[in-house]
């Protein structure tokens, strides 16, 4: 993320936040397949070869479950130290997407697929009766646990904005002049969804006192966590901020990274986790009335400008989450809680758990790609999802699979690929 430069006295407060906070994503790619192709379909995509050393794909376990009667091949039949680099270009997406389904879409909330039961008194269980002839009650029954990172087998690591969301674009007028829409239009809809993040990230997020202690996971500040009762811990009161203002912020009564001030700083990252896993598949009910009505009257008029974008997006994010050991990674510029304010305004909780989101905005994404291959371990394929030349960049340098969004047609494409097994 380009750092903005001191903001010259004549500013505004609010111009210093919204010029600290738009940042520029410039971006591009082609993709690696780890699995081969039939010939036919490997020209349809443009593909050319490269080295097979680059990263053998581990053993995988193909998806099986599909809504459409495609015949799937498997990933077994292909010798599996074979890489593919893929340029879809314009040509090669014709002709793909003369064979995909068209879809109708409905706007307004995104509805994930049920959870499973939450464990515990679960049907059909017998209540147990001691040697004393007294009832113990019912034997909890756990739910199946989702597999461990080192189990997962393939991983997708998604950049965020113009990759899965339509945002900066909006504001700098770039999505209207490229697709022909409406300029005012887009730039209105934009600074729209800028002030929800916000008013979001501020009032519910605590990014006021945030915003100078970014961290790039969740849980980097974890470790400085006591465990404290935080159901009536009053945030306002703790002396976390002085209230000198913006230029002593995150100097509190504690020294700067004292042990008192860190534990504080750990309060509000957990209060934060806490609120994103019980509001994530209920942002409405996160902002209340009339805020909900105006997010989804905003997220219509979205899906409408940027022809249904995002939608496609949450299908091919589905399509993964619904696999076996498979999961979305997100990896983004954006500050951590500004991130995670549009995680939720987009409808993407239930696609991405706040413990694999990460911030690049301190470290760079090189750095952050190898955090998450670090936890997933070098058995792992990954996959990086992205329109920018950083994301390429680090993709190409660390031999993984990169496939490339400059428009929607190109995630029509990648949901297409996922439903014939090909990723």
């Amino acid at each position: 993320m380009v750092e903005v430069a001191k903001v010259q006295t004549i500013c505004s407060p609010l111009q210093y936040r919204i010029k600290r906070r738009r940042s520029c994503h410039q971006k591009m790619s082609l993709f690696v397949f780890t699995s081969s192709f039939s010939i036919s379909v490997m020209a349809a995509y443009g593909q050319t070869q490269y080295s097979p050393a680059l990263q053998p794909a581990g053993p995988y376990t193909p998806y099986t479950h599909h809504t459409q009667g495609y015949s799937m091949p498997s990933y077994s039949e292909y010798n599996p130290t074979l890489g593919f680099i893929l340029k879809v270009s314009s040509k090669a997406q014709h002709l793909l997407m003369t064979e995909c389904v068209s879809c109708v879409c409905v706007l307004g909330e995104y509805h994930p697929p049920p959870s499973p039961p939450t464990p515990g008194k679960e049907e059909g269980v017998p209540a147990r009766r001691g040697s004393d002839g007294k009832l113990r009650g019912r034997k909890r029954v756990s739910d199946p646990a989702p597999p461990l990172d080192s189990d997962i087998e393939r991983v997708f690591i998604w950049d965020l904005d113009e990759t899965i969301i339509i945002f900066h674009s909006l504001l700098t007028g770039t999505f209207s002049s490229r697709f022909g829409k409406d300029s005012s239009k887009a730039v209105s809809l934009g600074l729209w969804m800028e002030e929800m993040i916000f008013n979001l990230a501020d009032s519910r997020l605590f990014f006021n006192d945030l915003e100078e202690c970014d961290q790039v996971h969740i849980d980097d500040v974890a470790s400085d966590d006591n465990g404290q009762d935080l159901s009536t811990y009053n945030f306002g009161s703790d002396g976390f901020q002085s209230p000198a203002g913006a230029g002593s912020l995150c100097l509190g009564s504690g020294v700067h990274g004292g042990v008192d001030w860190m534990r504080k700083l750990a309060f509000r990252y957990r209060r934060v986790k806490e609120i994103y896993n019980t509001y994530k598949n209920n942002v409405g009910g996160l902002l209340g009335s009339p805020k909900r009505e105006e997010w989804l009257q905003l997220r219509r008029e979205m899906e409408v400008l940027t022809d249904l974008w995002l939608t496609q997006a949450l299908k091919a994010l589905a399509l993964i989450n619904s696999r076996p050991n498979c999961v979305n990674v997100l990896v983004t510029t954006t500050q951590l809680i500004p991130a995670l304010s549009k995680v939720l305004l987009y409808g993407l909780g239930s696609a991405f758990p706040i413990e694999n989101i990460y911030s690049a905005t301190k470290t760079g994404k090189e750095s952050c790609f190898e955090r998450v291959s670090q936890r997933f371990g070098r058995r792992a394929v990954y996959v990086v999802i992205g329109d920018g030349a950083e994301e390429e960049s680090v993709a190409k340098k660390k031999n993984m699979p990169f496939w490339r969004v400059s428009c929607r047609a190109d995630l029509e494409a990648l949901s297409h690929a996922l439903e014939l097994d090909y990723l």
